[in-house]
């Protein structure tokens, strides 16, 4: 007789949360069954299953966490007191970093320097009024 898992243990086996996996059963997408106890569960059959459809998450080739990578070189470096300001000019556009003095000293930059600017936000602010100063968007106007 195959094992079975616990909707939470079989989760952990594919990678995904236990609401995903209620989710599934909901949609028809995973077979489920209670037990006596009335806890929904996975047979190994069907973790195995699931398992084999997750695809392989793409690889950003680096050691940090941030997607958001801009290689350029650094055109400005300007200190004032414990923080500075580094403008690094990465292709067609121009990134400011806010980093510490430490920070700077320890990089080792200045303007010359090859860096890759890594942009990692929560949230993106984006304008609408096409750069005619009024400030408000075309629906606005």
């Amino acid at each position: 007789m195959e094992p079975h898992l616990t909707l939470g243990e079989a989760a952990n086996a594919i990678g995904v949360s236990p609401d995903t996996l209620r989710r599934w059963d909901r949609d028809g997408k995973l077979e489920t069954f209670r037990d006596d106890r009335n806890r929904r569960m996975v047979s190994a059959a069907e973790v195995r299953r699931l398992s084999r459809r997750r695809r392989a998450r793409h690889h950003t080739g680096g050691t940090f966490s941030a997607r958001n990578r801009m290689p350029g070189i650094v055109r400005s470096v300007e200190v004032d007191g414990v923080m500075a300001l580094v403008e690094i000019e990465a292709g067609p556009h121009l990134v400011t970093a806010a980093i510490t003095r430490d920070s700077v000293e320890e990089l080792g930059l200045a303007p010359g320097v090859p860096a890759v600017a890594m942009v990692k936000a929560t949230s993106v602010m984006i304008d609408t009024s096409a750069g005619d100063g009024s400030g408000k968007p075309h629906s606005a106007r």
